[in-house]
């Protein structure tokens, strides 16, 4: 993989102590009332420079941005932000339950070099799905005016032999946490500073030679890559420069605190949608049956279903209007394989593949609404689904506005199968996976100027 670096982090408290009422859940998780709660509770909350604009999905005013990084500087000259003395990395360990599992996530914060996503000989920056334009002008914005990184990439490598997560289990074995975090969510933050150089040179041999895989920050590892040409597009950028290094939070996939929840779509704006018109333009793609209709337990009956089907594809169907809920499984095996010869069989079989290419494309869009795109959302859970059927802000709402008139609900995508498309230089569609928890925001920011 790149070569691992550690970095002079600026922390809250010089990285110790209890942090919960400063760190925020990522930028892209937020809207405008999550926001304002956070800062309510204290006004240096990291949530004020992180997300300078709402929403973040597109770019907002110049002066959004300025104001942002005027408030950054403005921490750091009275001390509520501070810089590291010296270089670190930093074991973090998040402790949480997810579908009924207690897990202990563990990974280590540390910079590598920033290059363009892709295969290299000694390790790639591999992303897994496709991304939009609107974040990466908002970050690039922000990042310009503020020069720092403030949330974490989420990265995994493959670590087979188990050499890292056994350092970063045994760093967090021998003394407790330096710093702490609890925002109130069910997930327990811990960080450990390490900056003995010994110990930083054994974590970098034990990833030697990795790719990494991006699990969440797609548009924020864009942004550094885009910040970094933007500089030497104005002139020469010195080897050391520290844009030339991006901040993640590296997590092994043999690591037993990885947990991957759904990514559901929610469909609206369609011109003729009614489930009746769903159920007949789908008769020659999907082999639907009708279940209880309790939205809360449509993930039940998929898991039924799965068990008596020869397909691993299962999607549950439920109508807003009418509140009917449905299970289907393709008609065909291998659907997509004619459209799309050239792909692995592996992104074929995706749910979120088959939930793009076979749903939305062939059955919503002409069918339903005289061609034209229909718009997304993409909750994480079924309250979430429900909670965007009522109109209600949940931070996944329908993009572009307009009401939500169908959900397909998937399974998560396996983490083998991530692994397996990301080594094939293939991307996943938008959305395709949710590794549970999100970092925190504000537990290290790396600076760039």
């Amino acid at each position: 993989m790149p070569a691992v670096y550690p970095f002079r982090a600026v922390q809250y408290q010089g990285g110790s102590g209890d942090v919960s009422a400063v760190v925020a859940p990522p930028y892209d998780v937020l809207d405008a009332k999550s926001r304002a709660a956070l800062l309510a509770k204290n006004d240096a909350n990291v949530v004020g420079i992180d997300l300078p604009h709402v929403p973040a999905k597109e770019l907002g005013p110049p002066e959004a941005y300025a104001k942002a990084a005027d408030s950054y500087r403005a921490m750091l000259l009275s001390g509520t932000l501070e810089r590291c003395e010296k270089p670190a990395i930093f074991a973090y360990r998040q402790n949480f339950s997810f579908r009924g599992e207690k897990y202990q996530r563990c990974g280590m914060a540390c910079c590598v070099e920033t290059q363009p996503l892709g295969p290299r000989e000694g390790g790639g920056v591999l992303p897994h799905e496709q991304t939009f334009s609107g974040p990466k002008e908002d970050r690039l914005a922000l990042m310009k005016a503020a020069q720092a990184q403030f949330s974490p990439i989420f990265g995994m490598h493959p670590d087979e032999d188990g050499a890292a997560t056994a350092l970063v289990r045994e760093i967090m074995d021998s003394r407790k946490a330096d710093m702490t975090a609890d925002m109130g969510d069910g997930v327990t933050h811990e960080v450990w500073t390490v900056d003995d150089e010994a110990t930083i040179a054994k974590y970098a041999e034990a990833l030697a030679g990795e790719d990494i895989f991006i699990a969440d920050g797609h548009h924020r590892y864009n942004t550094a890559v885009n910040y970094l040409q933007h500089l030497e597009s104005e002139g020469q950028v010195p080897t050391d420069h520290p844009a030339r290094r991006c901040m993640f939070v590296m997590v092994s996939m043999s690591d037993p605190g990885l947990a991957i929840g759904p990514t559901h779509r929610v469909l609206g704006g369609m011109q003729d949608y009614t489930i009746e018109r769903f159920e007949e333009a789908a008769g020659a793609h999907l082999n639907i049956e009708a279940c209880d209709n309790d939205p809360l337990k449509i993930e039940d009956a998929m898991d039924k279903r799965a068990d008596r089907s020869d397909t691993p594809n299962v999607f549950g169907i439920y109508d807003f209007a009418t509140g009917l809920c449905f299970t289907a499984t393709p008609a065909g095996n291998d659907p997509l394989s004619d459209r799309f010869p050239e792909k692995p069989e592996a992104w074929r079989t995706l749910d979120v593949a088959l939930a793009q290419h076979l749903i939305v494309e062939e059955i919503c869009e002409p069918e339903m609404n005289r061609g034209e795109p229909v718009k997304w959302a993409f909750p994480h859970s079924m309250p979430e689904v429900l909670a965007i059927g009522k109109g209600e802000e949940t931070g996944a709402a329908i993009s572009g506005g307009g009401r939500a008139q169908v959900a397909i609900i998937v399974r998560p995508t396996p983490l083998d199968a991530v692994r397996d498309i990301c080594k094939a230089n293939e991307l996943m569609p938008q959305k395709s996976t949710f590794f549970y928890p999100k970092l925190a925001t504000g537990l290290f920011i790396n600076p760039l100027a």
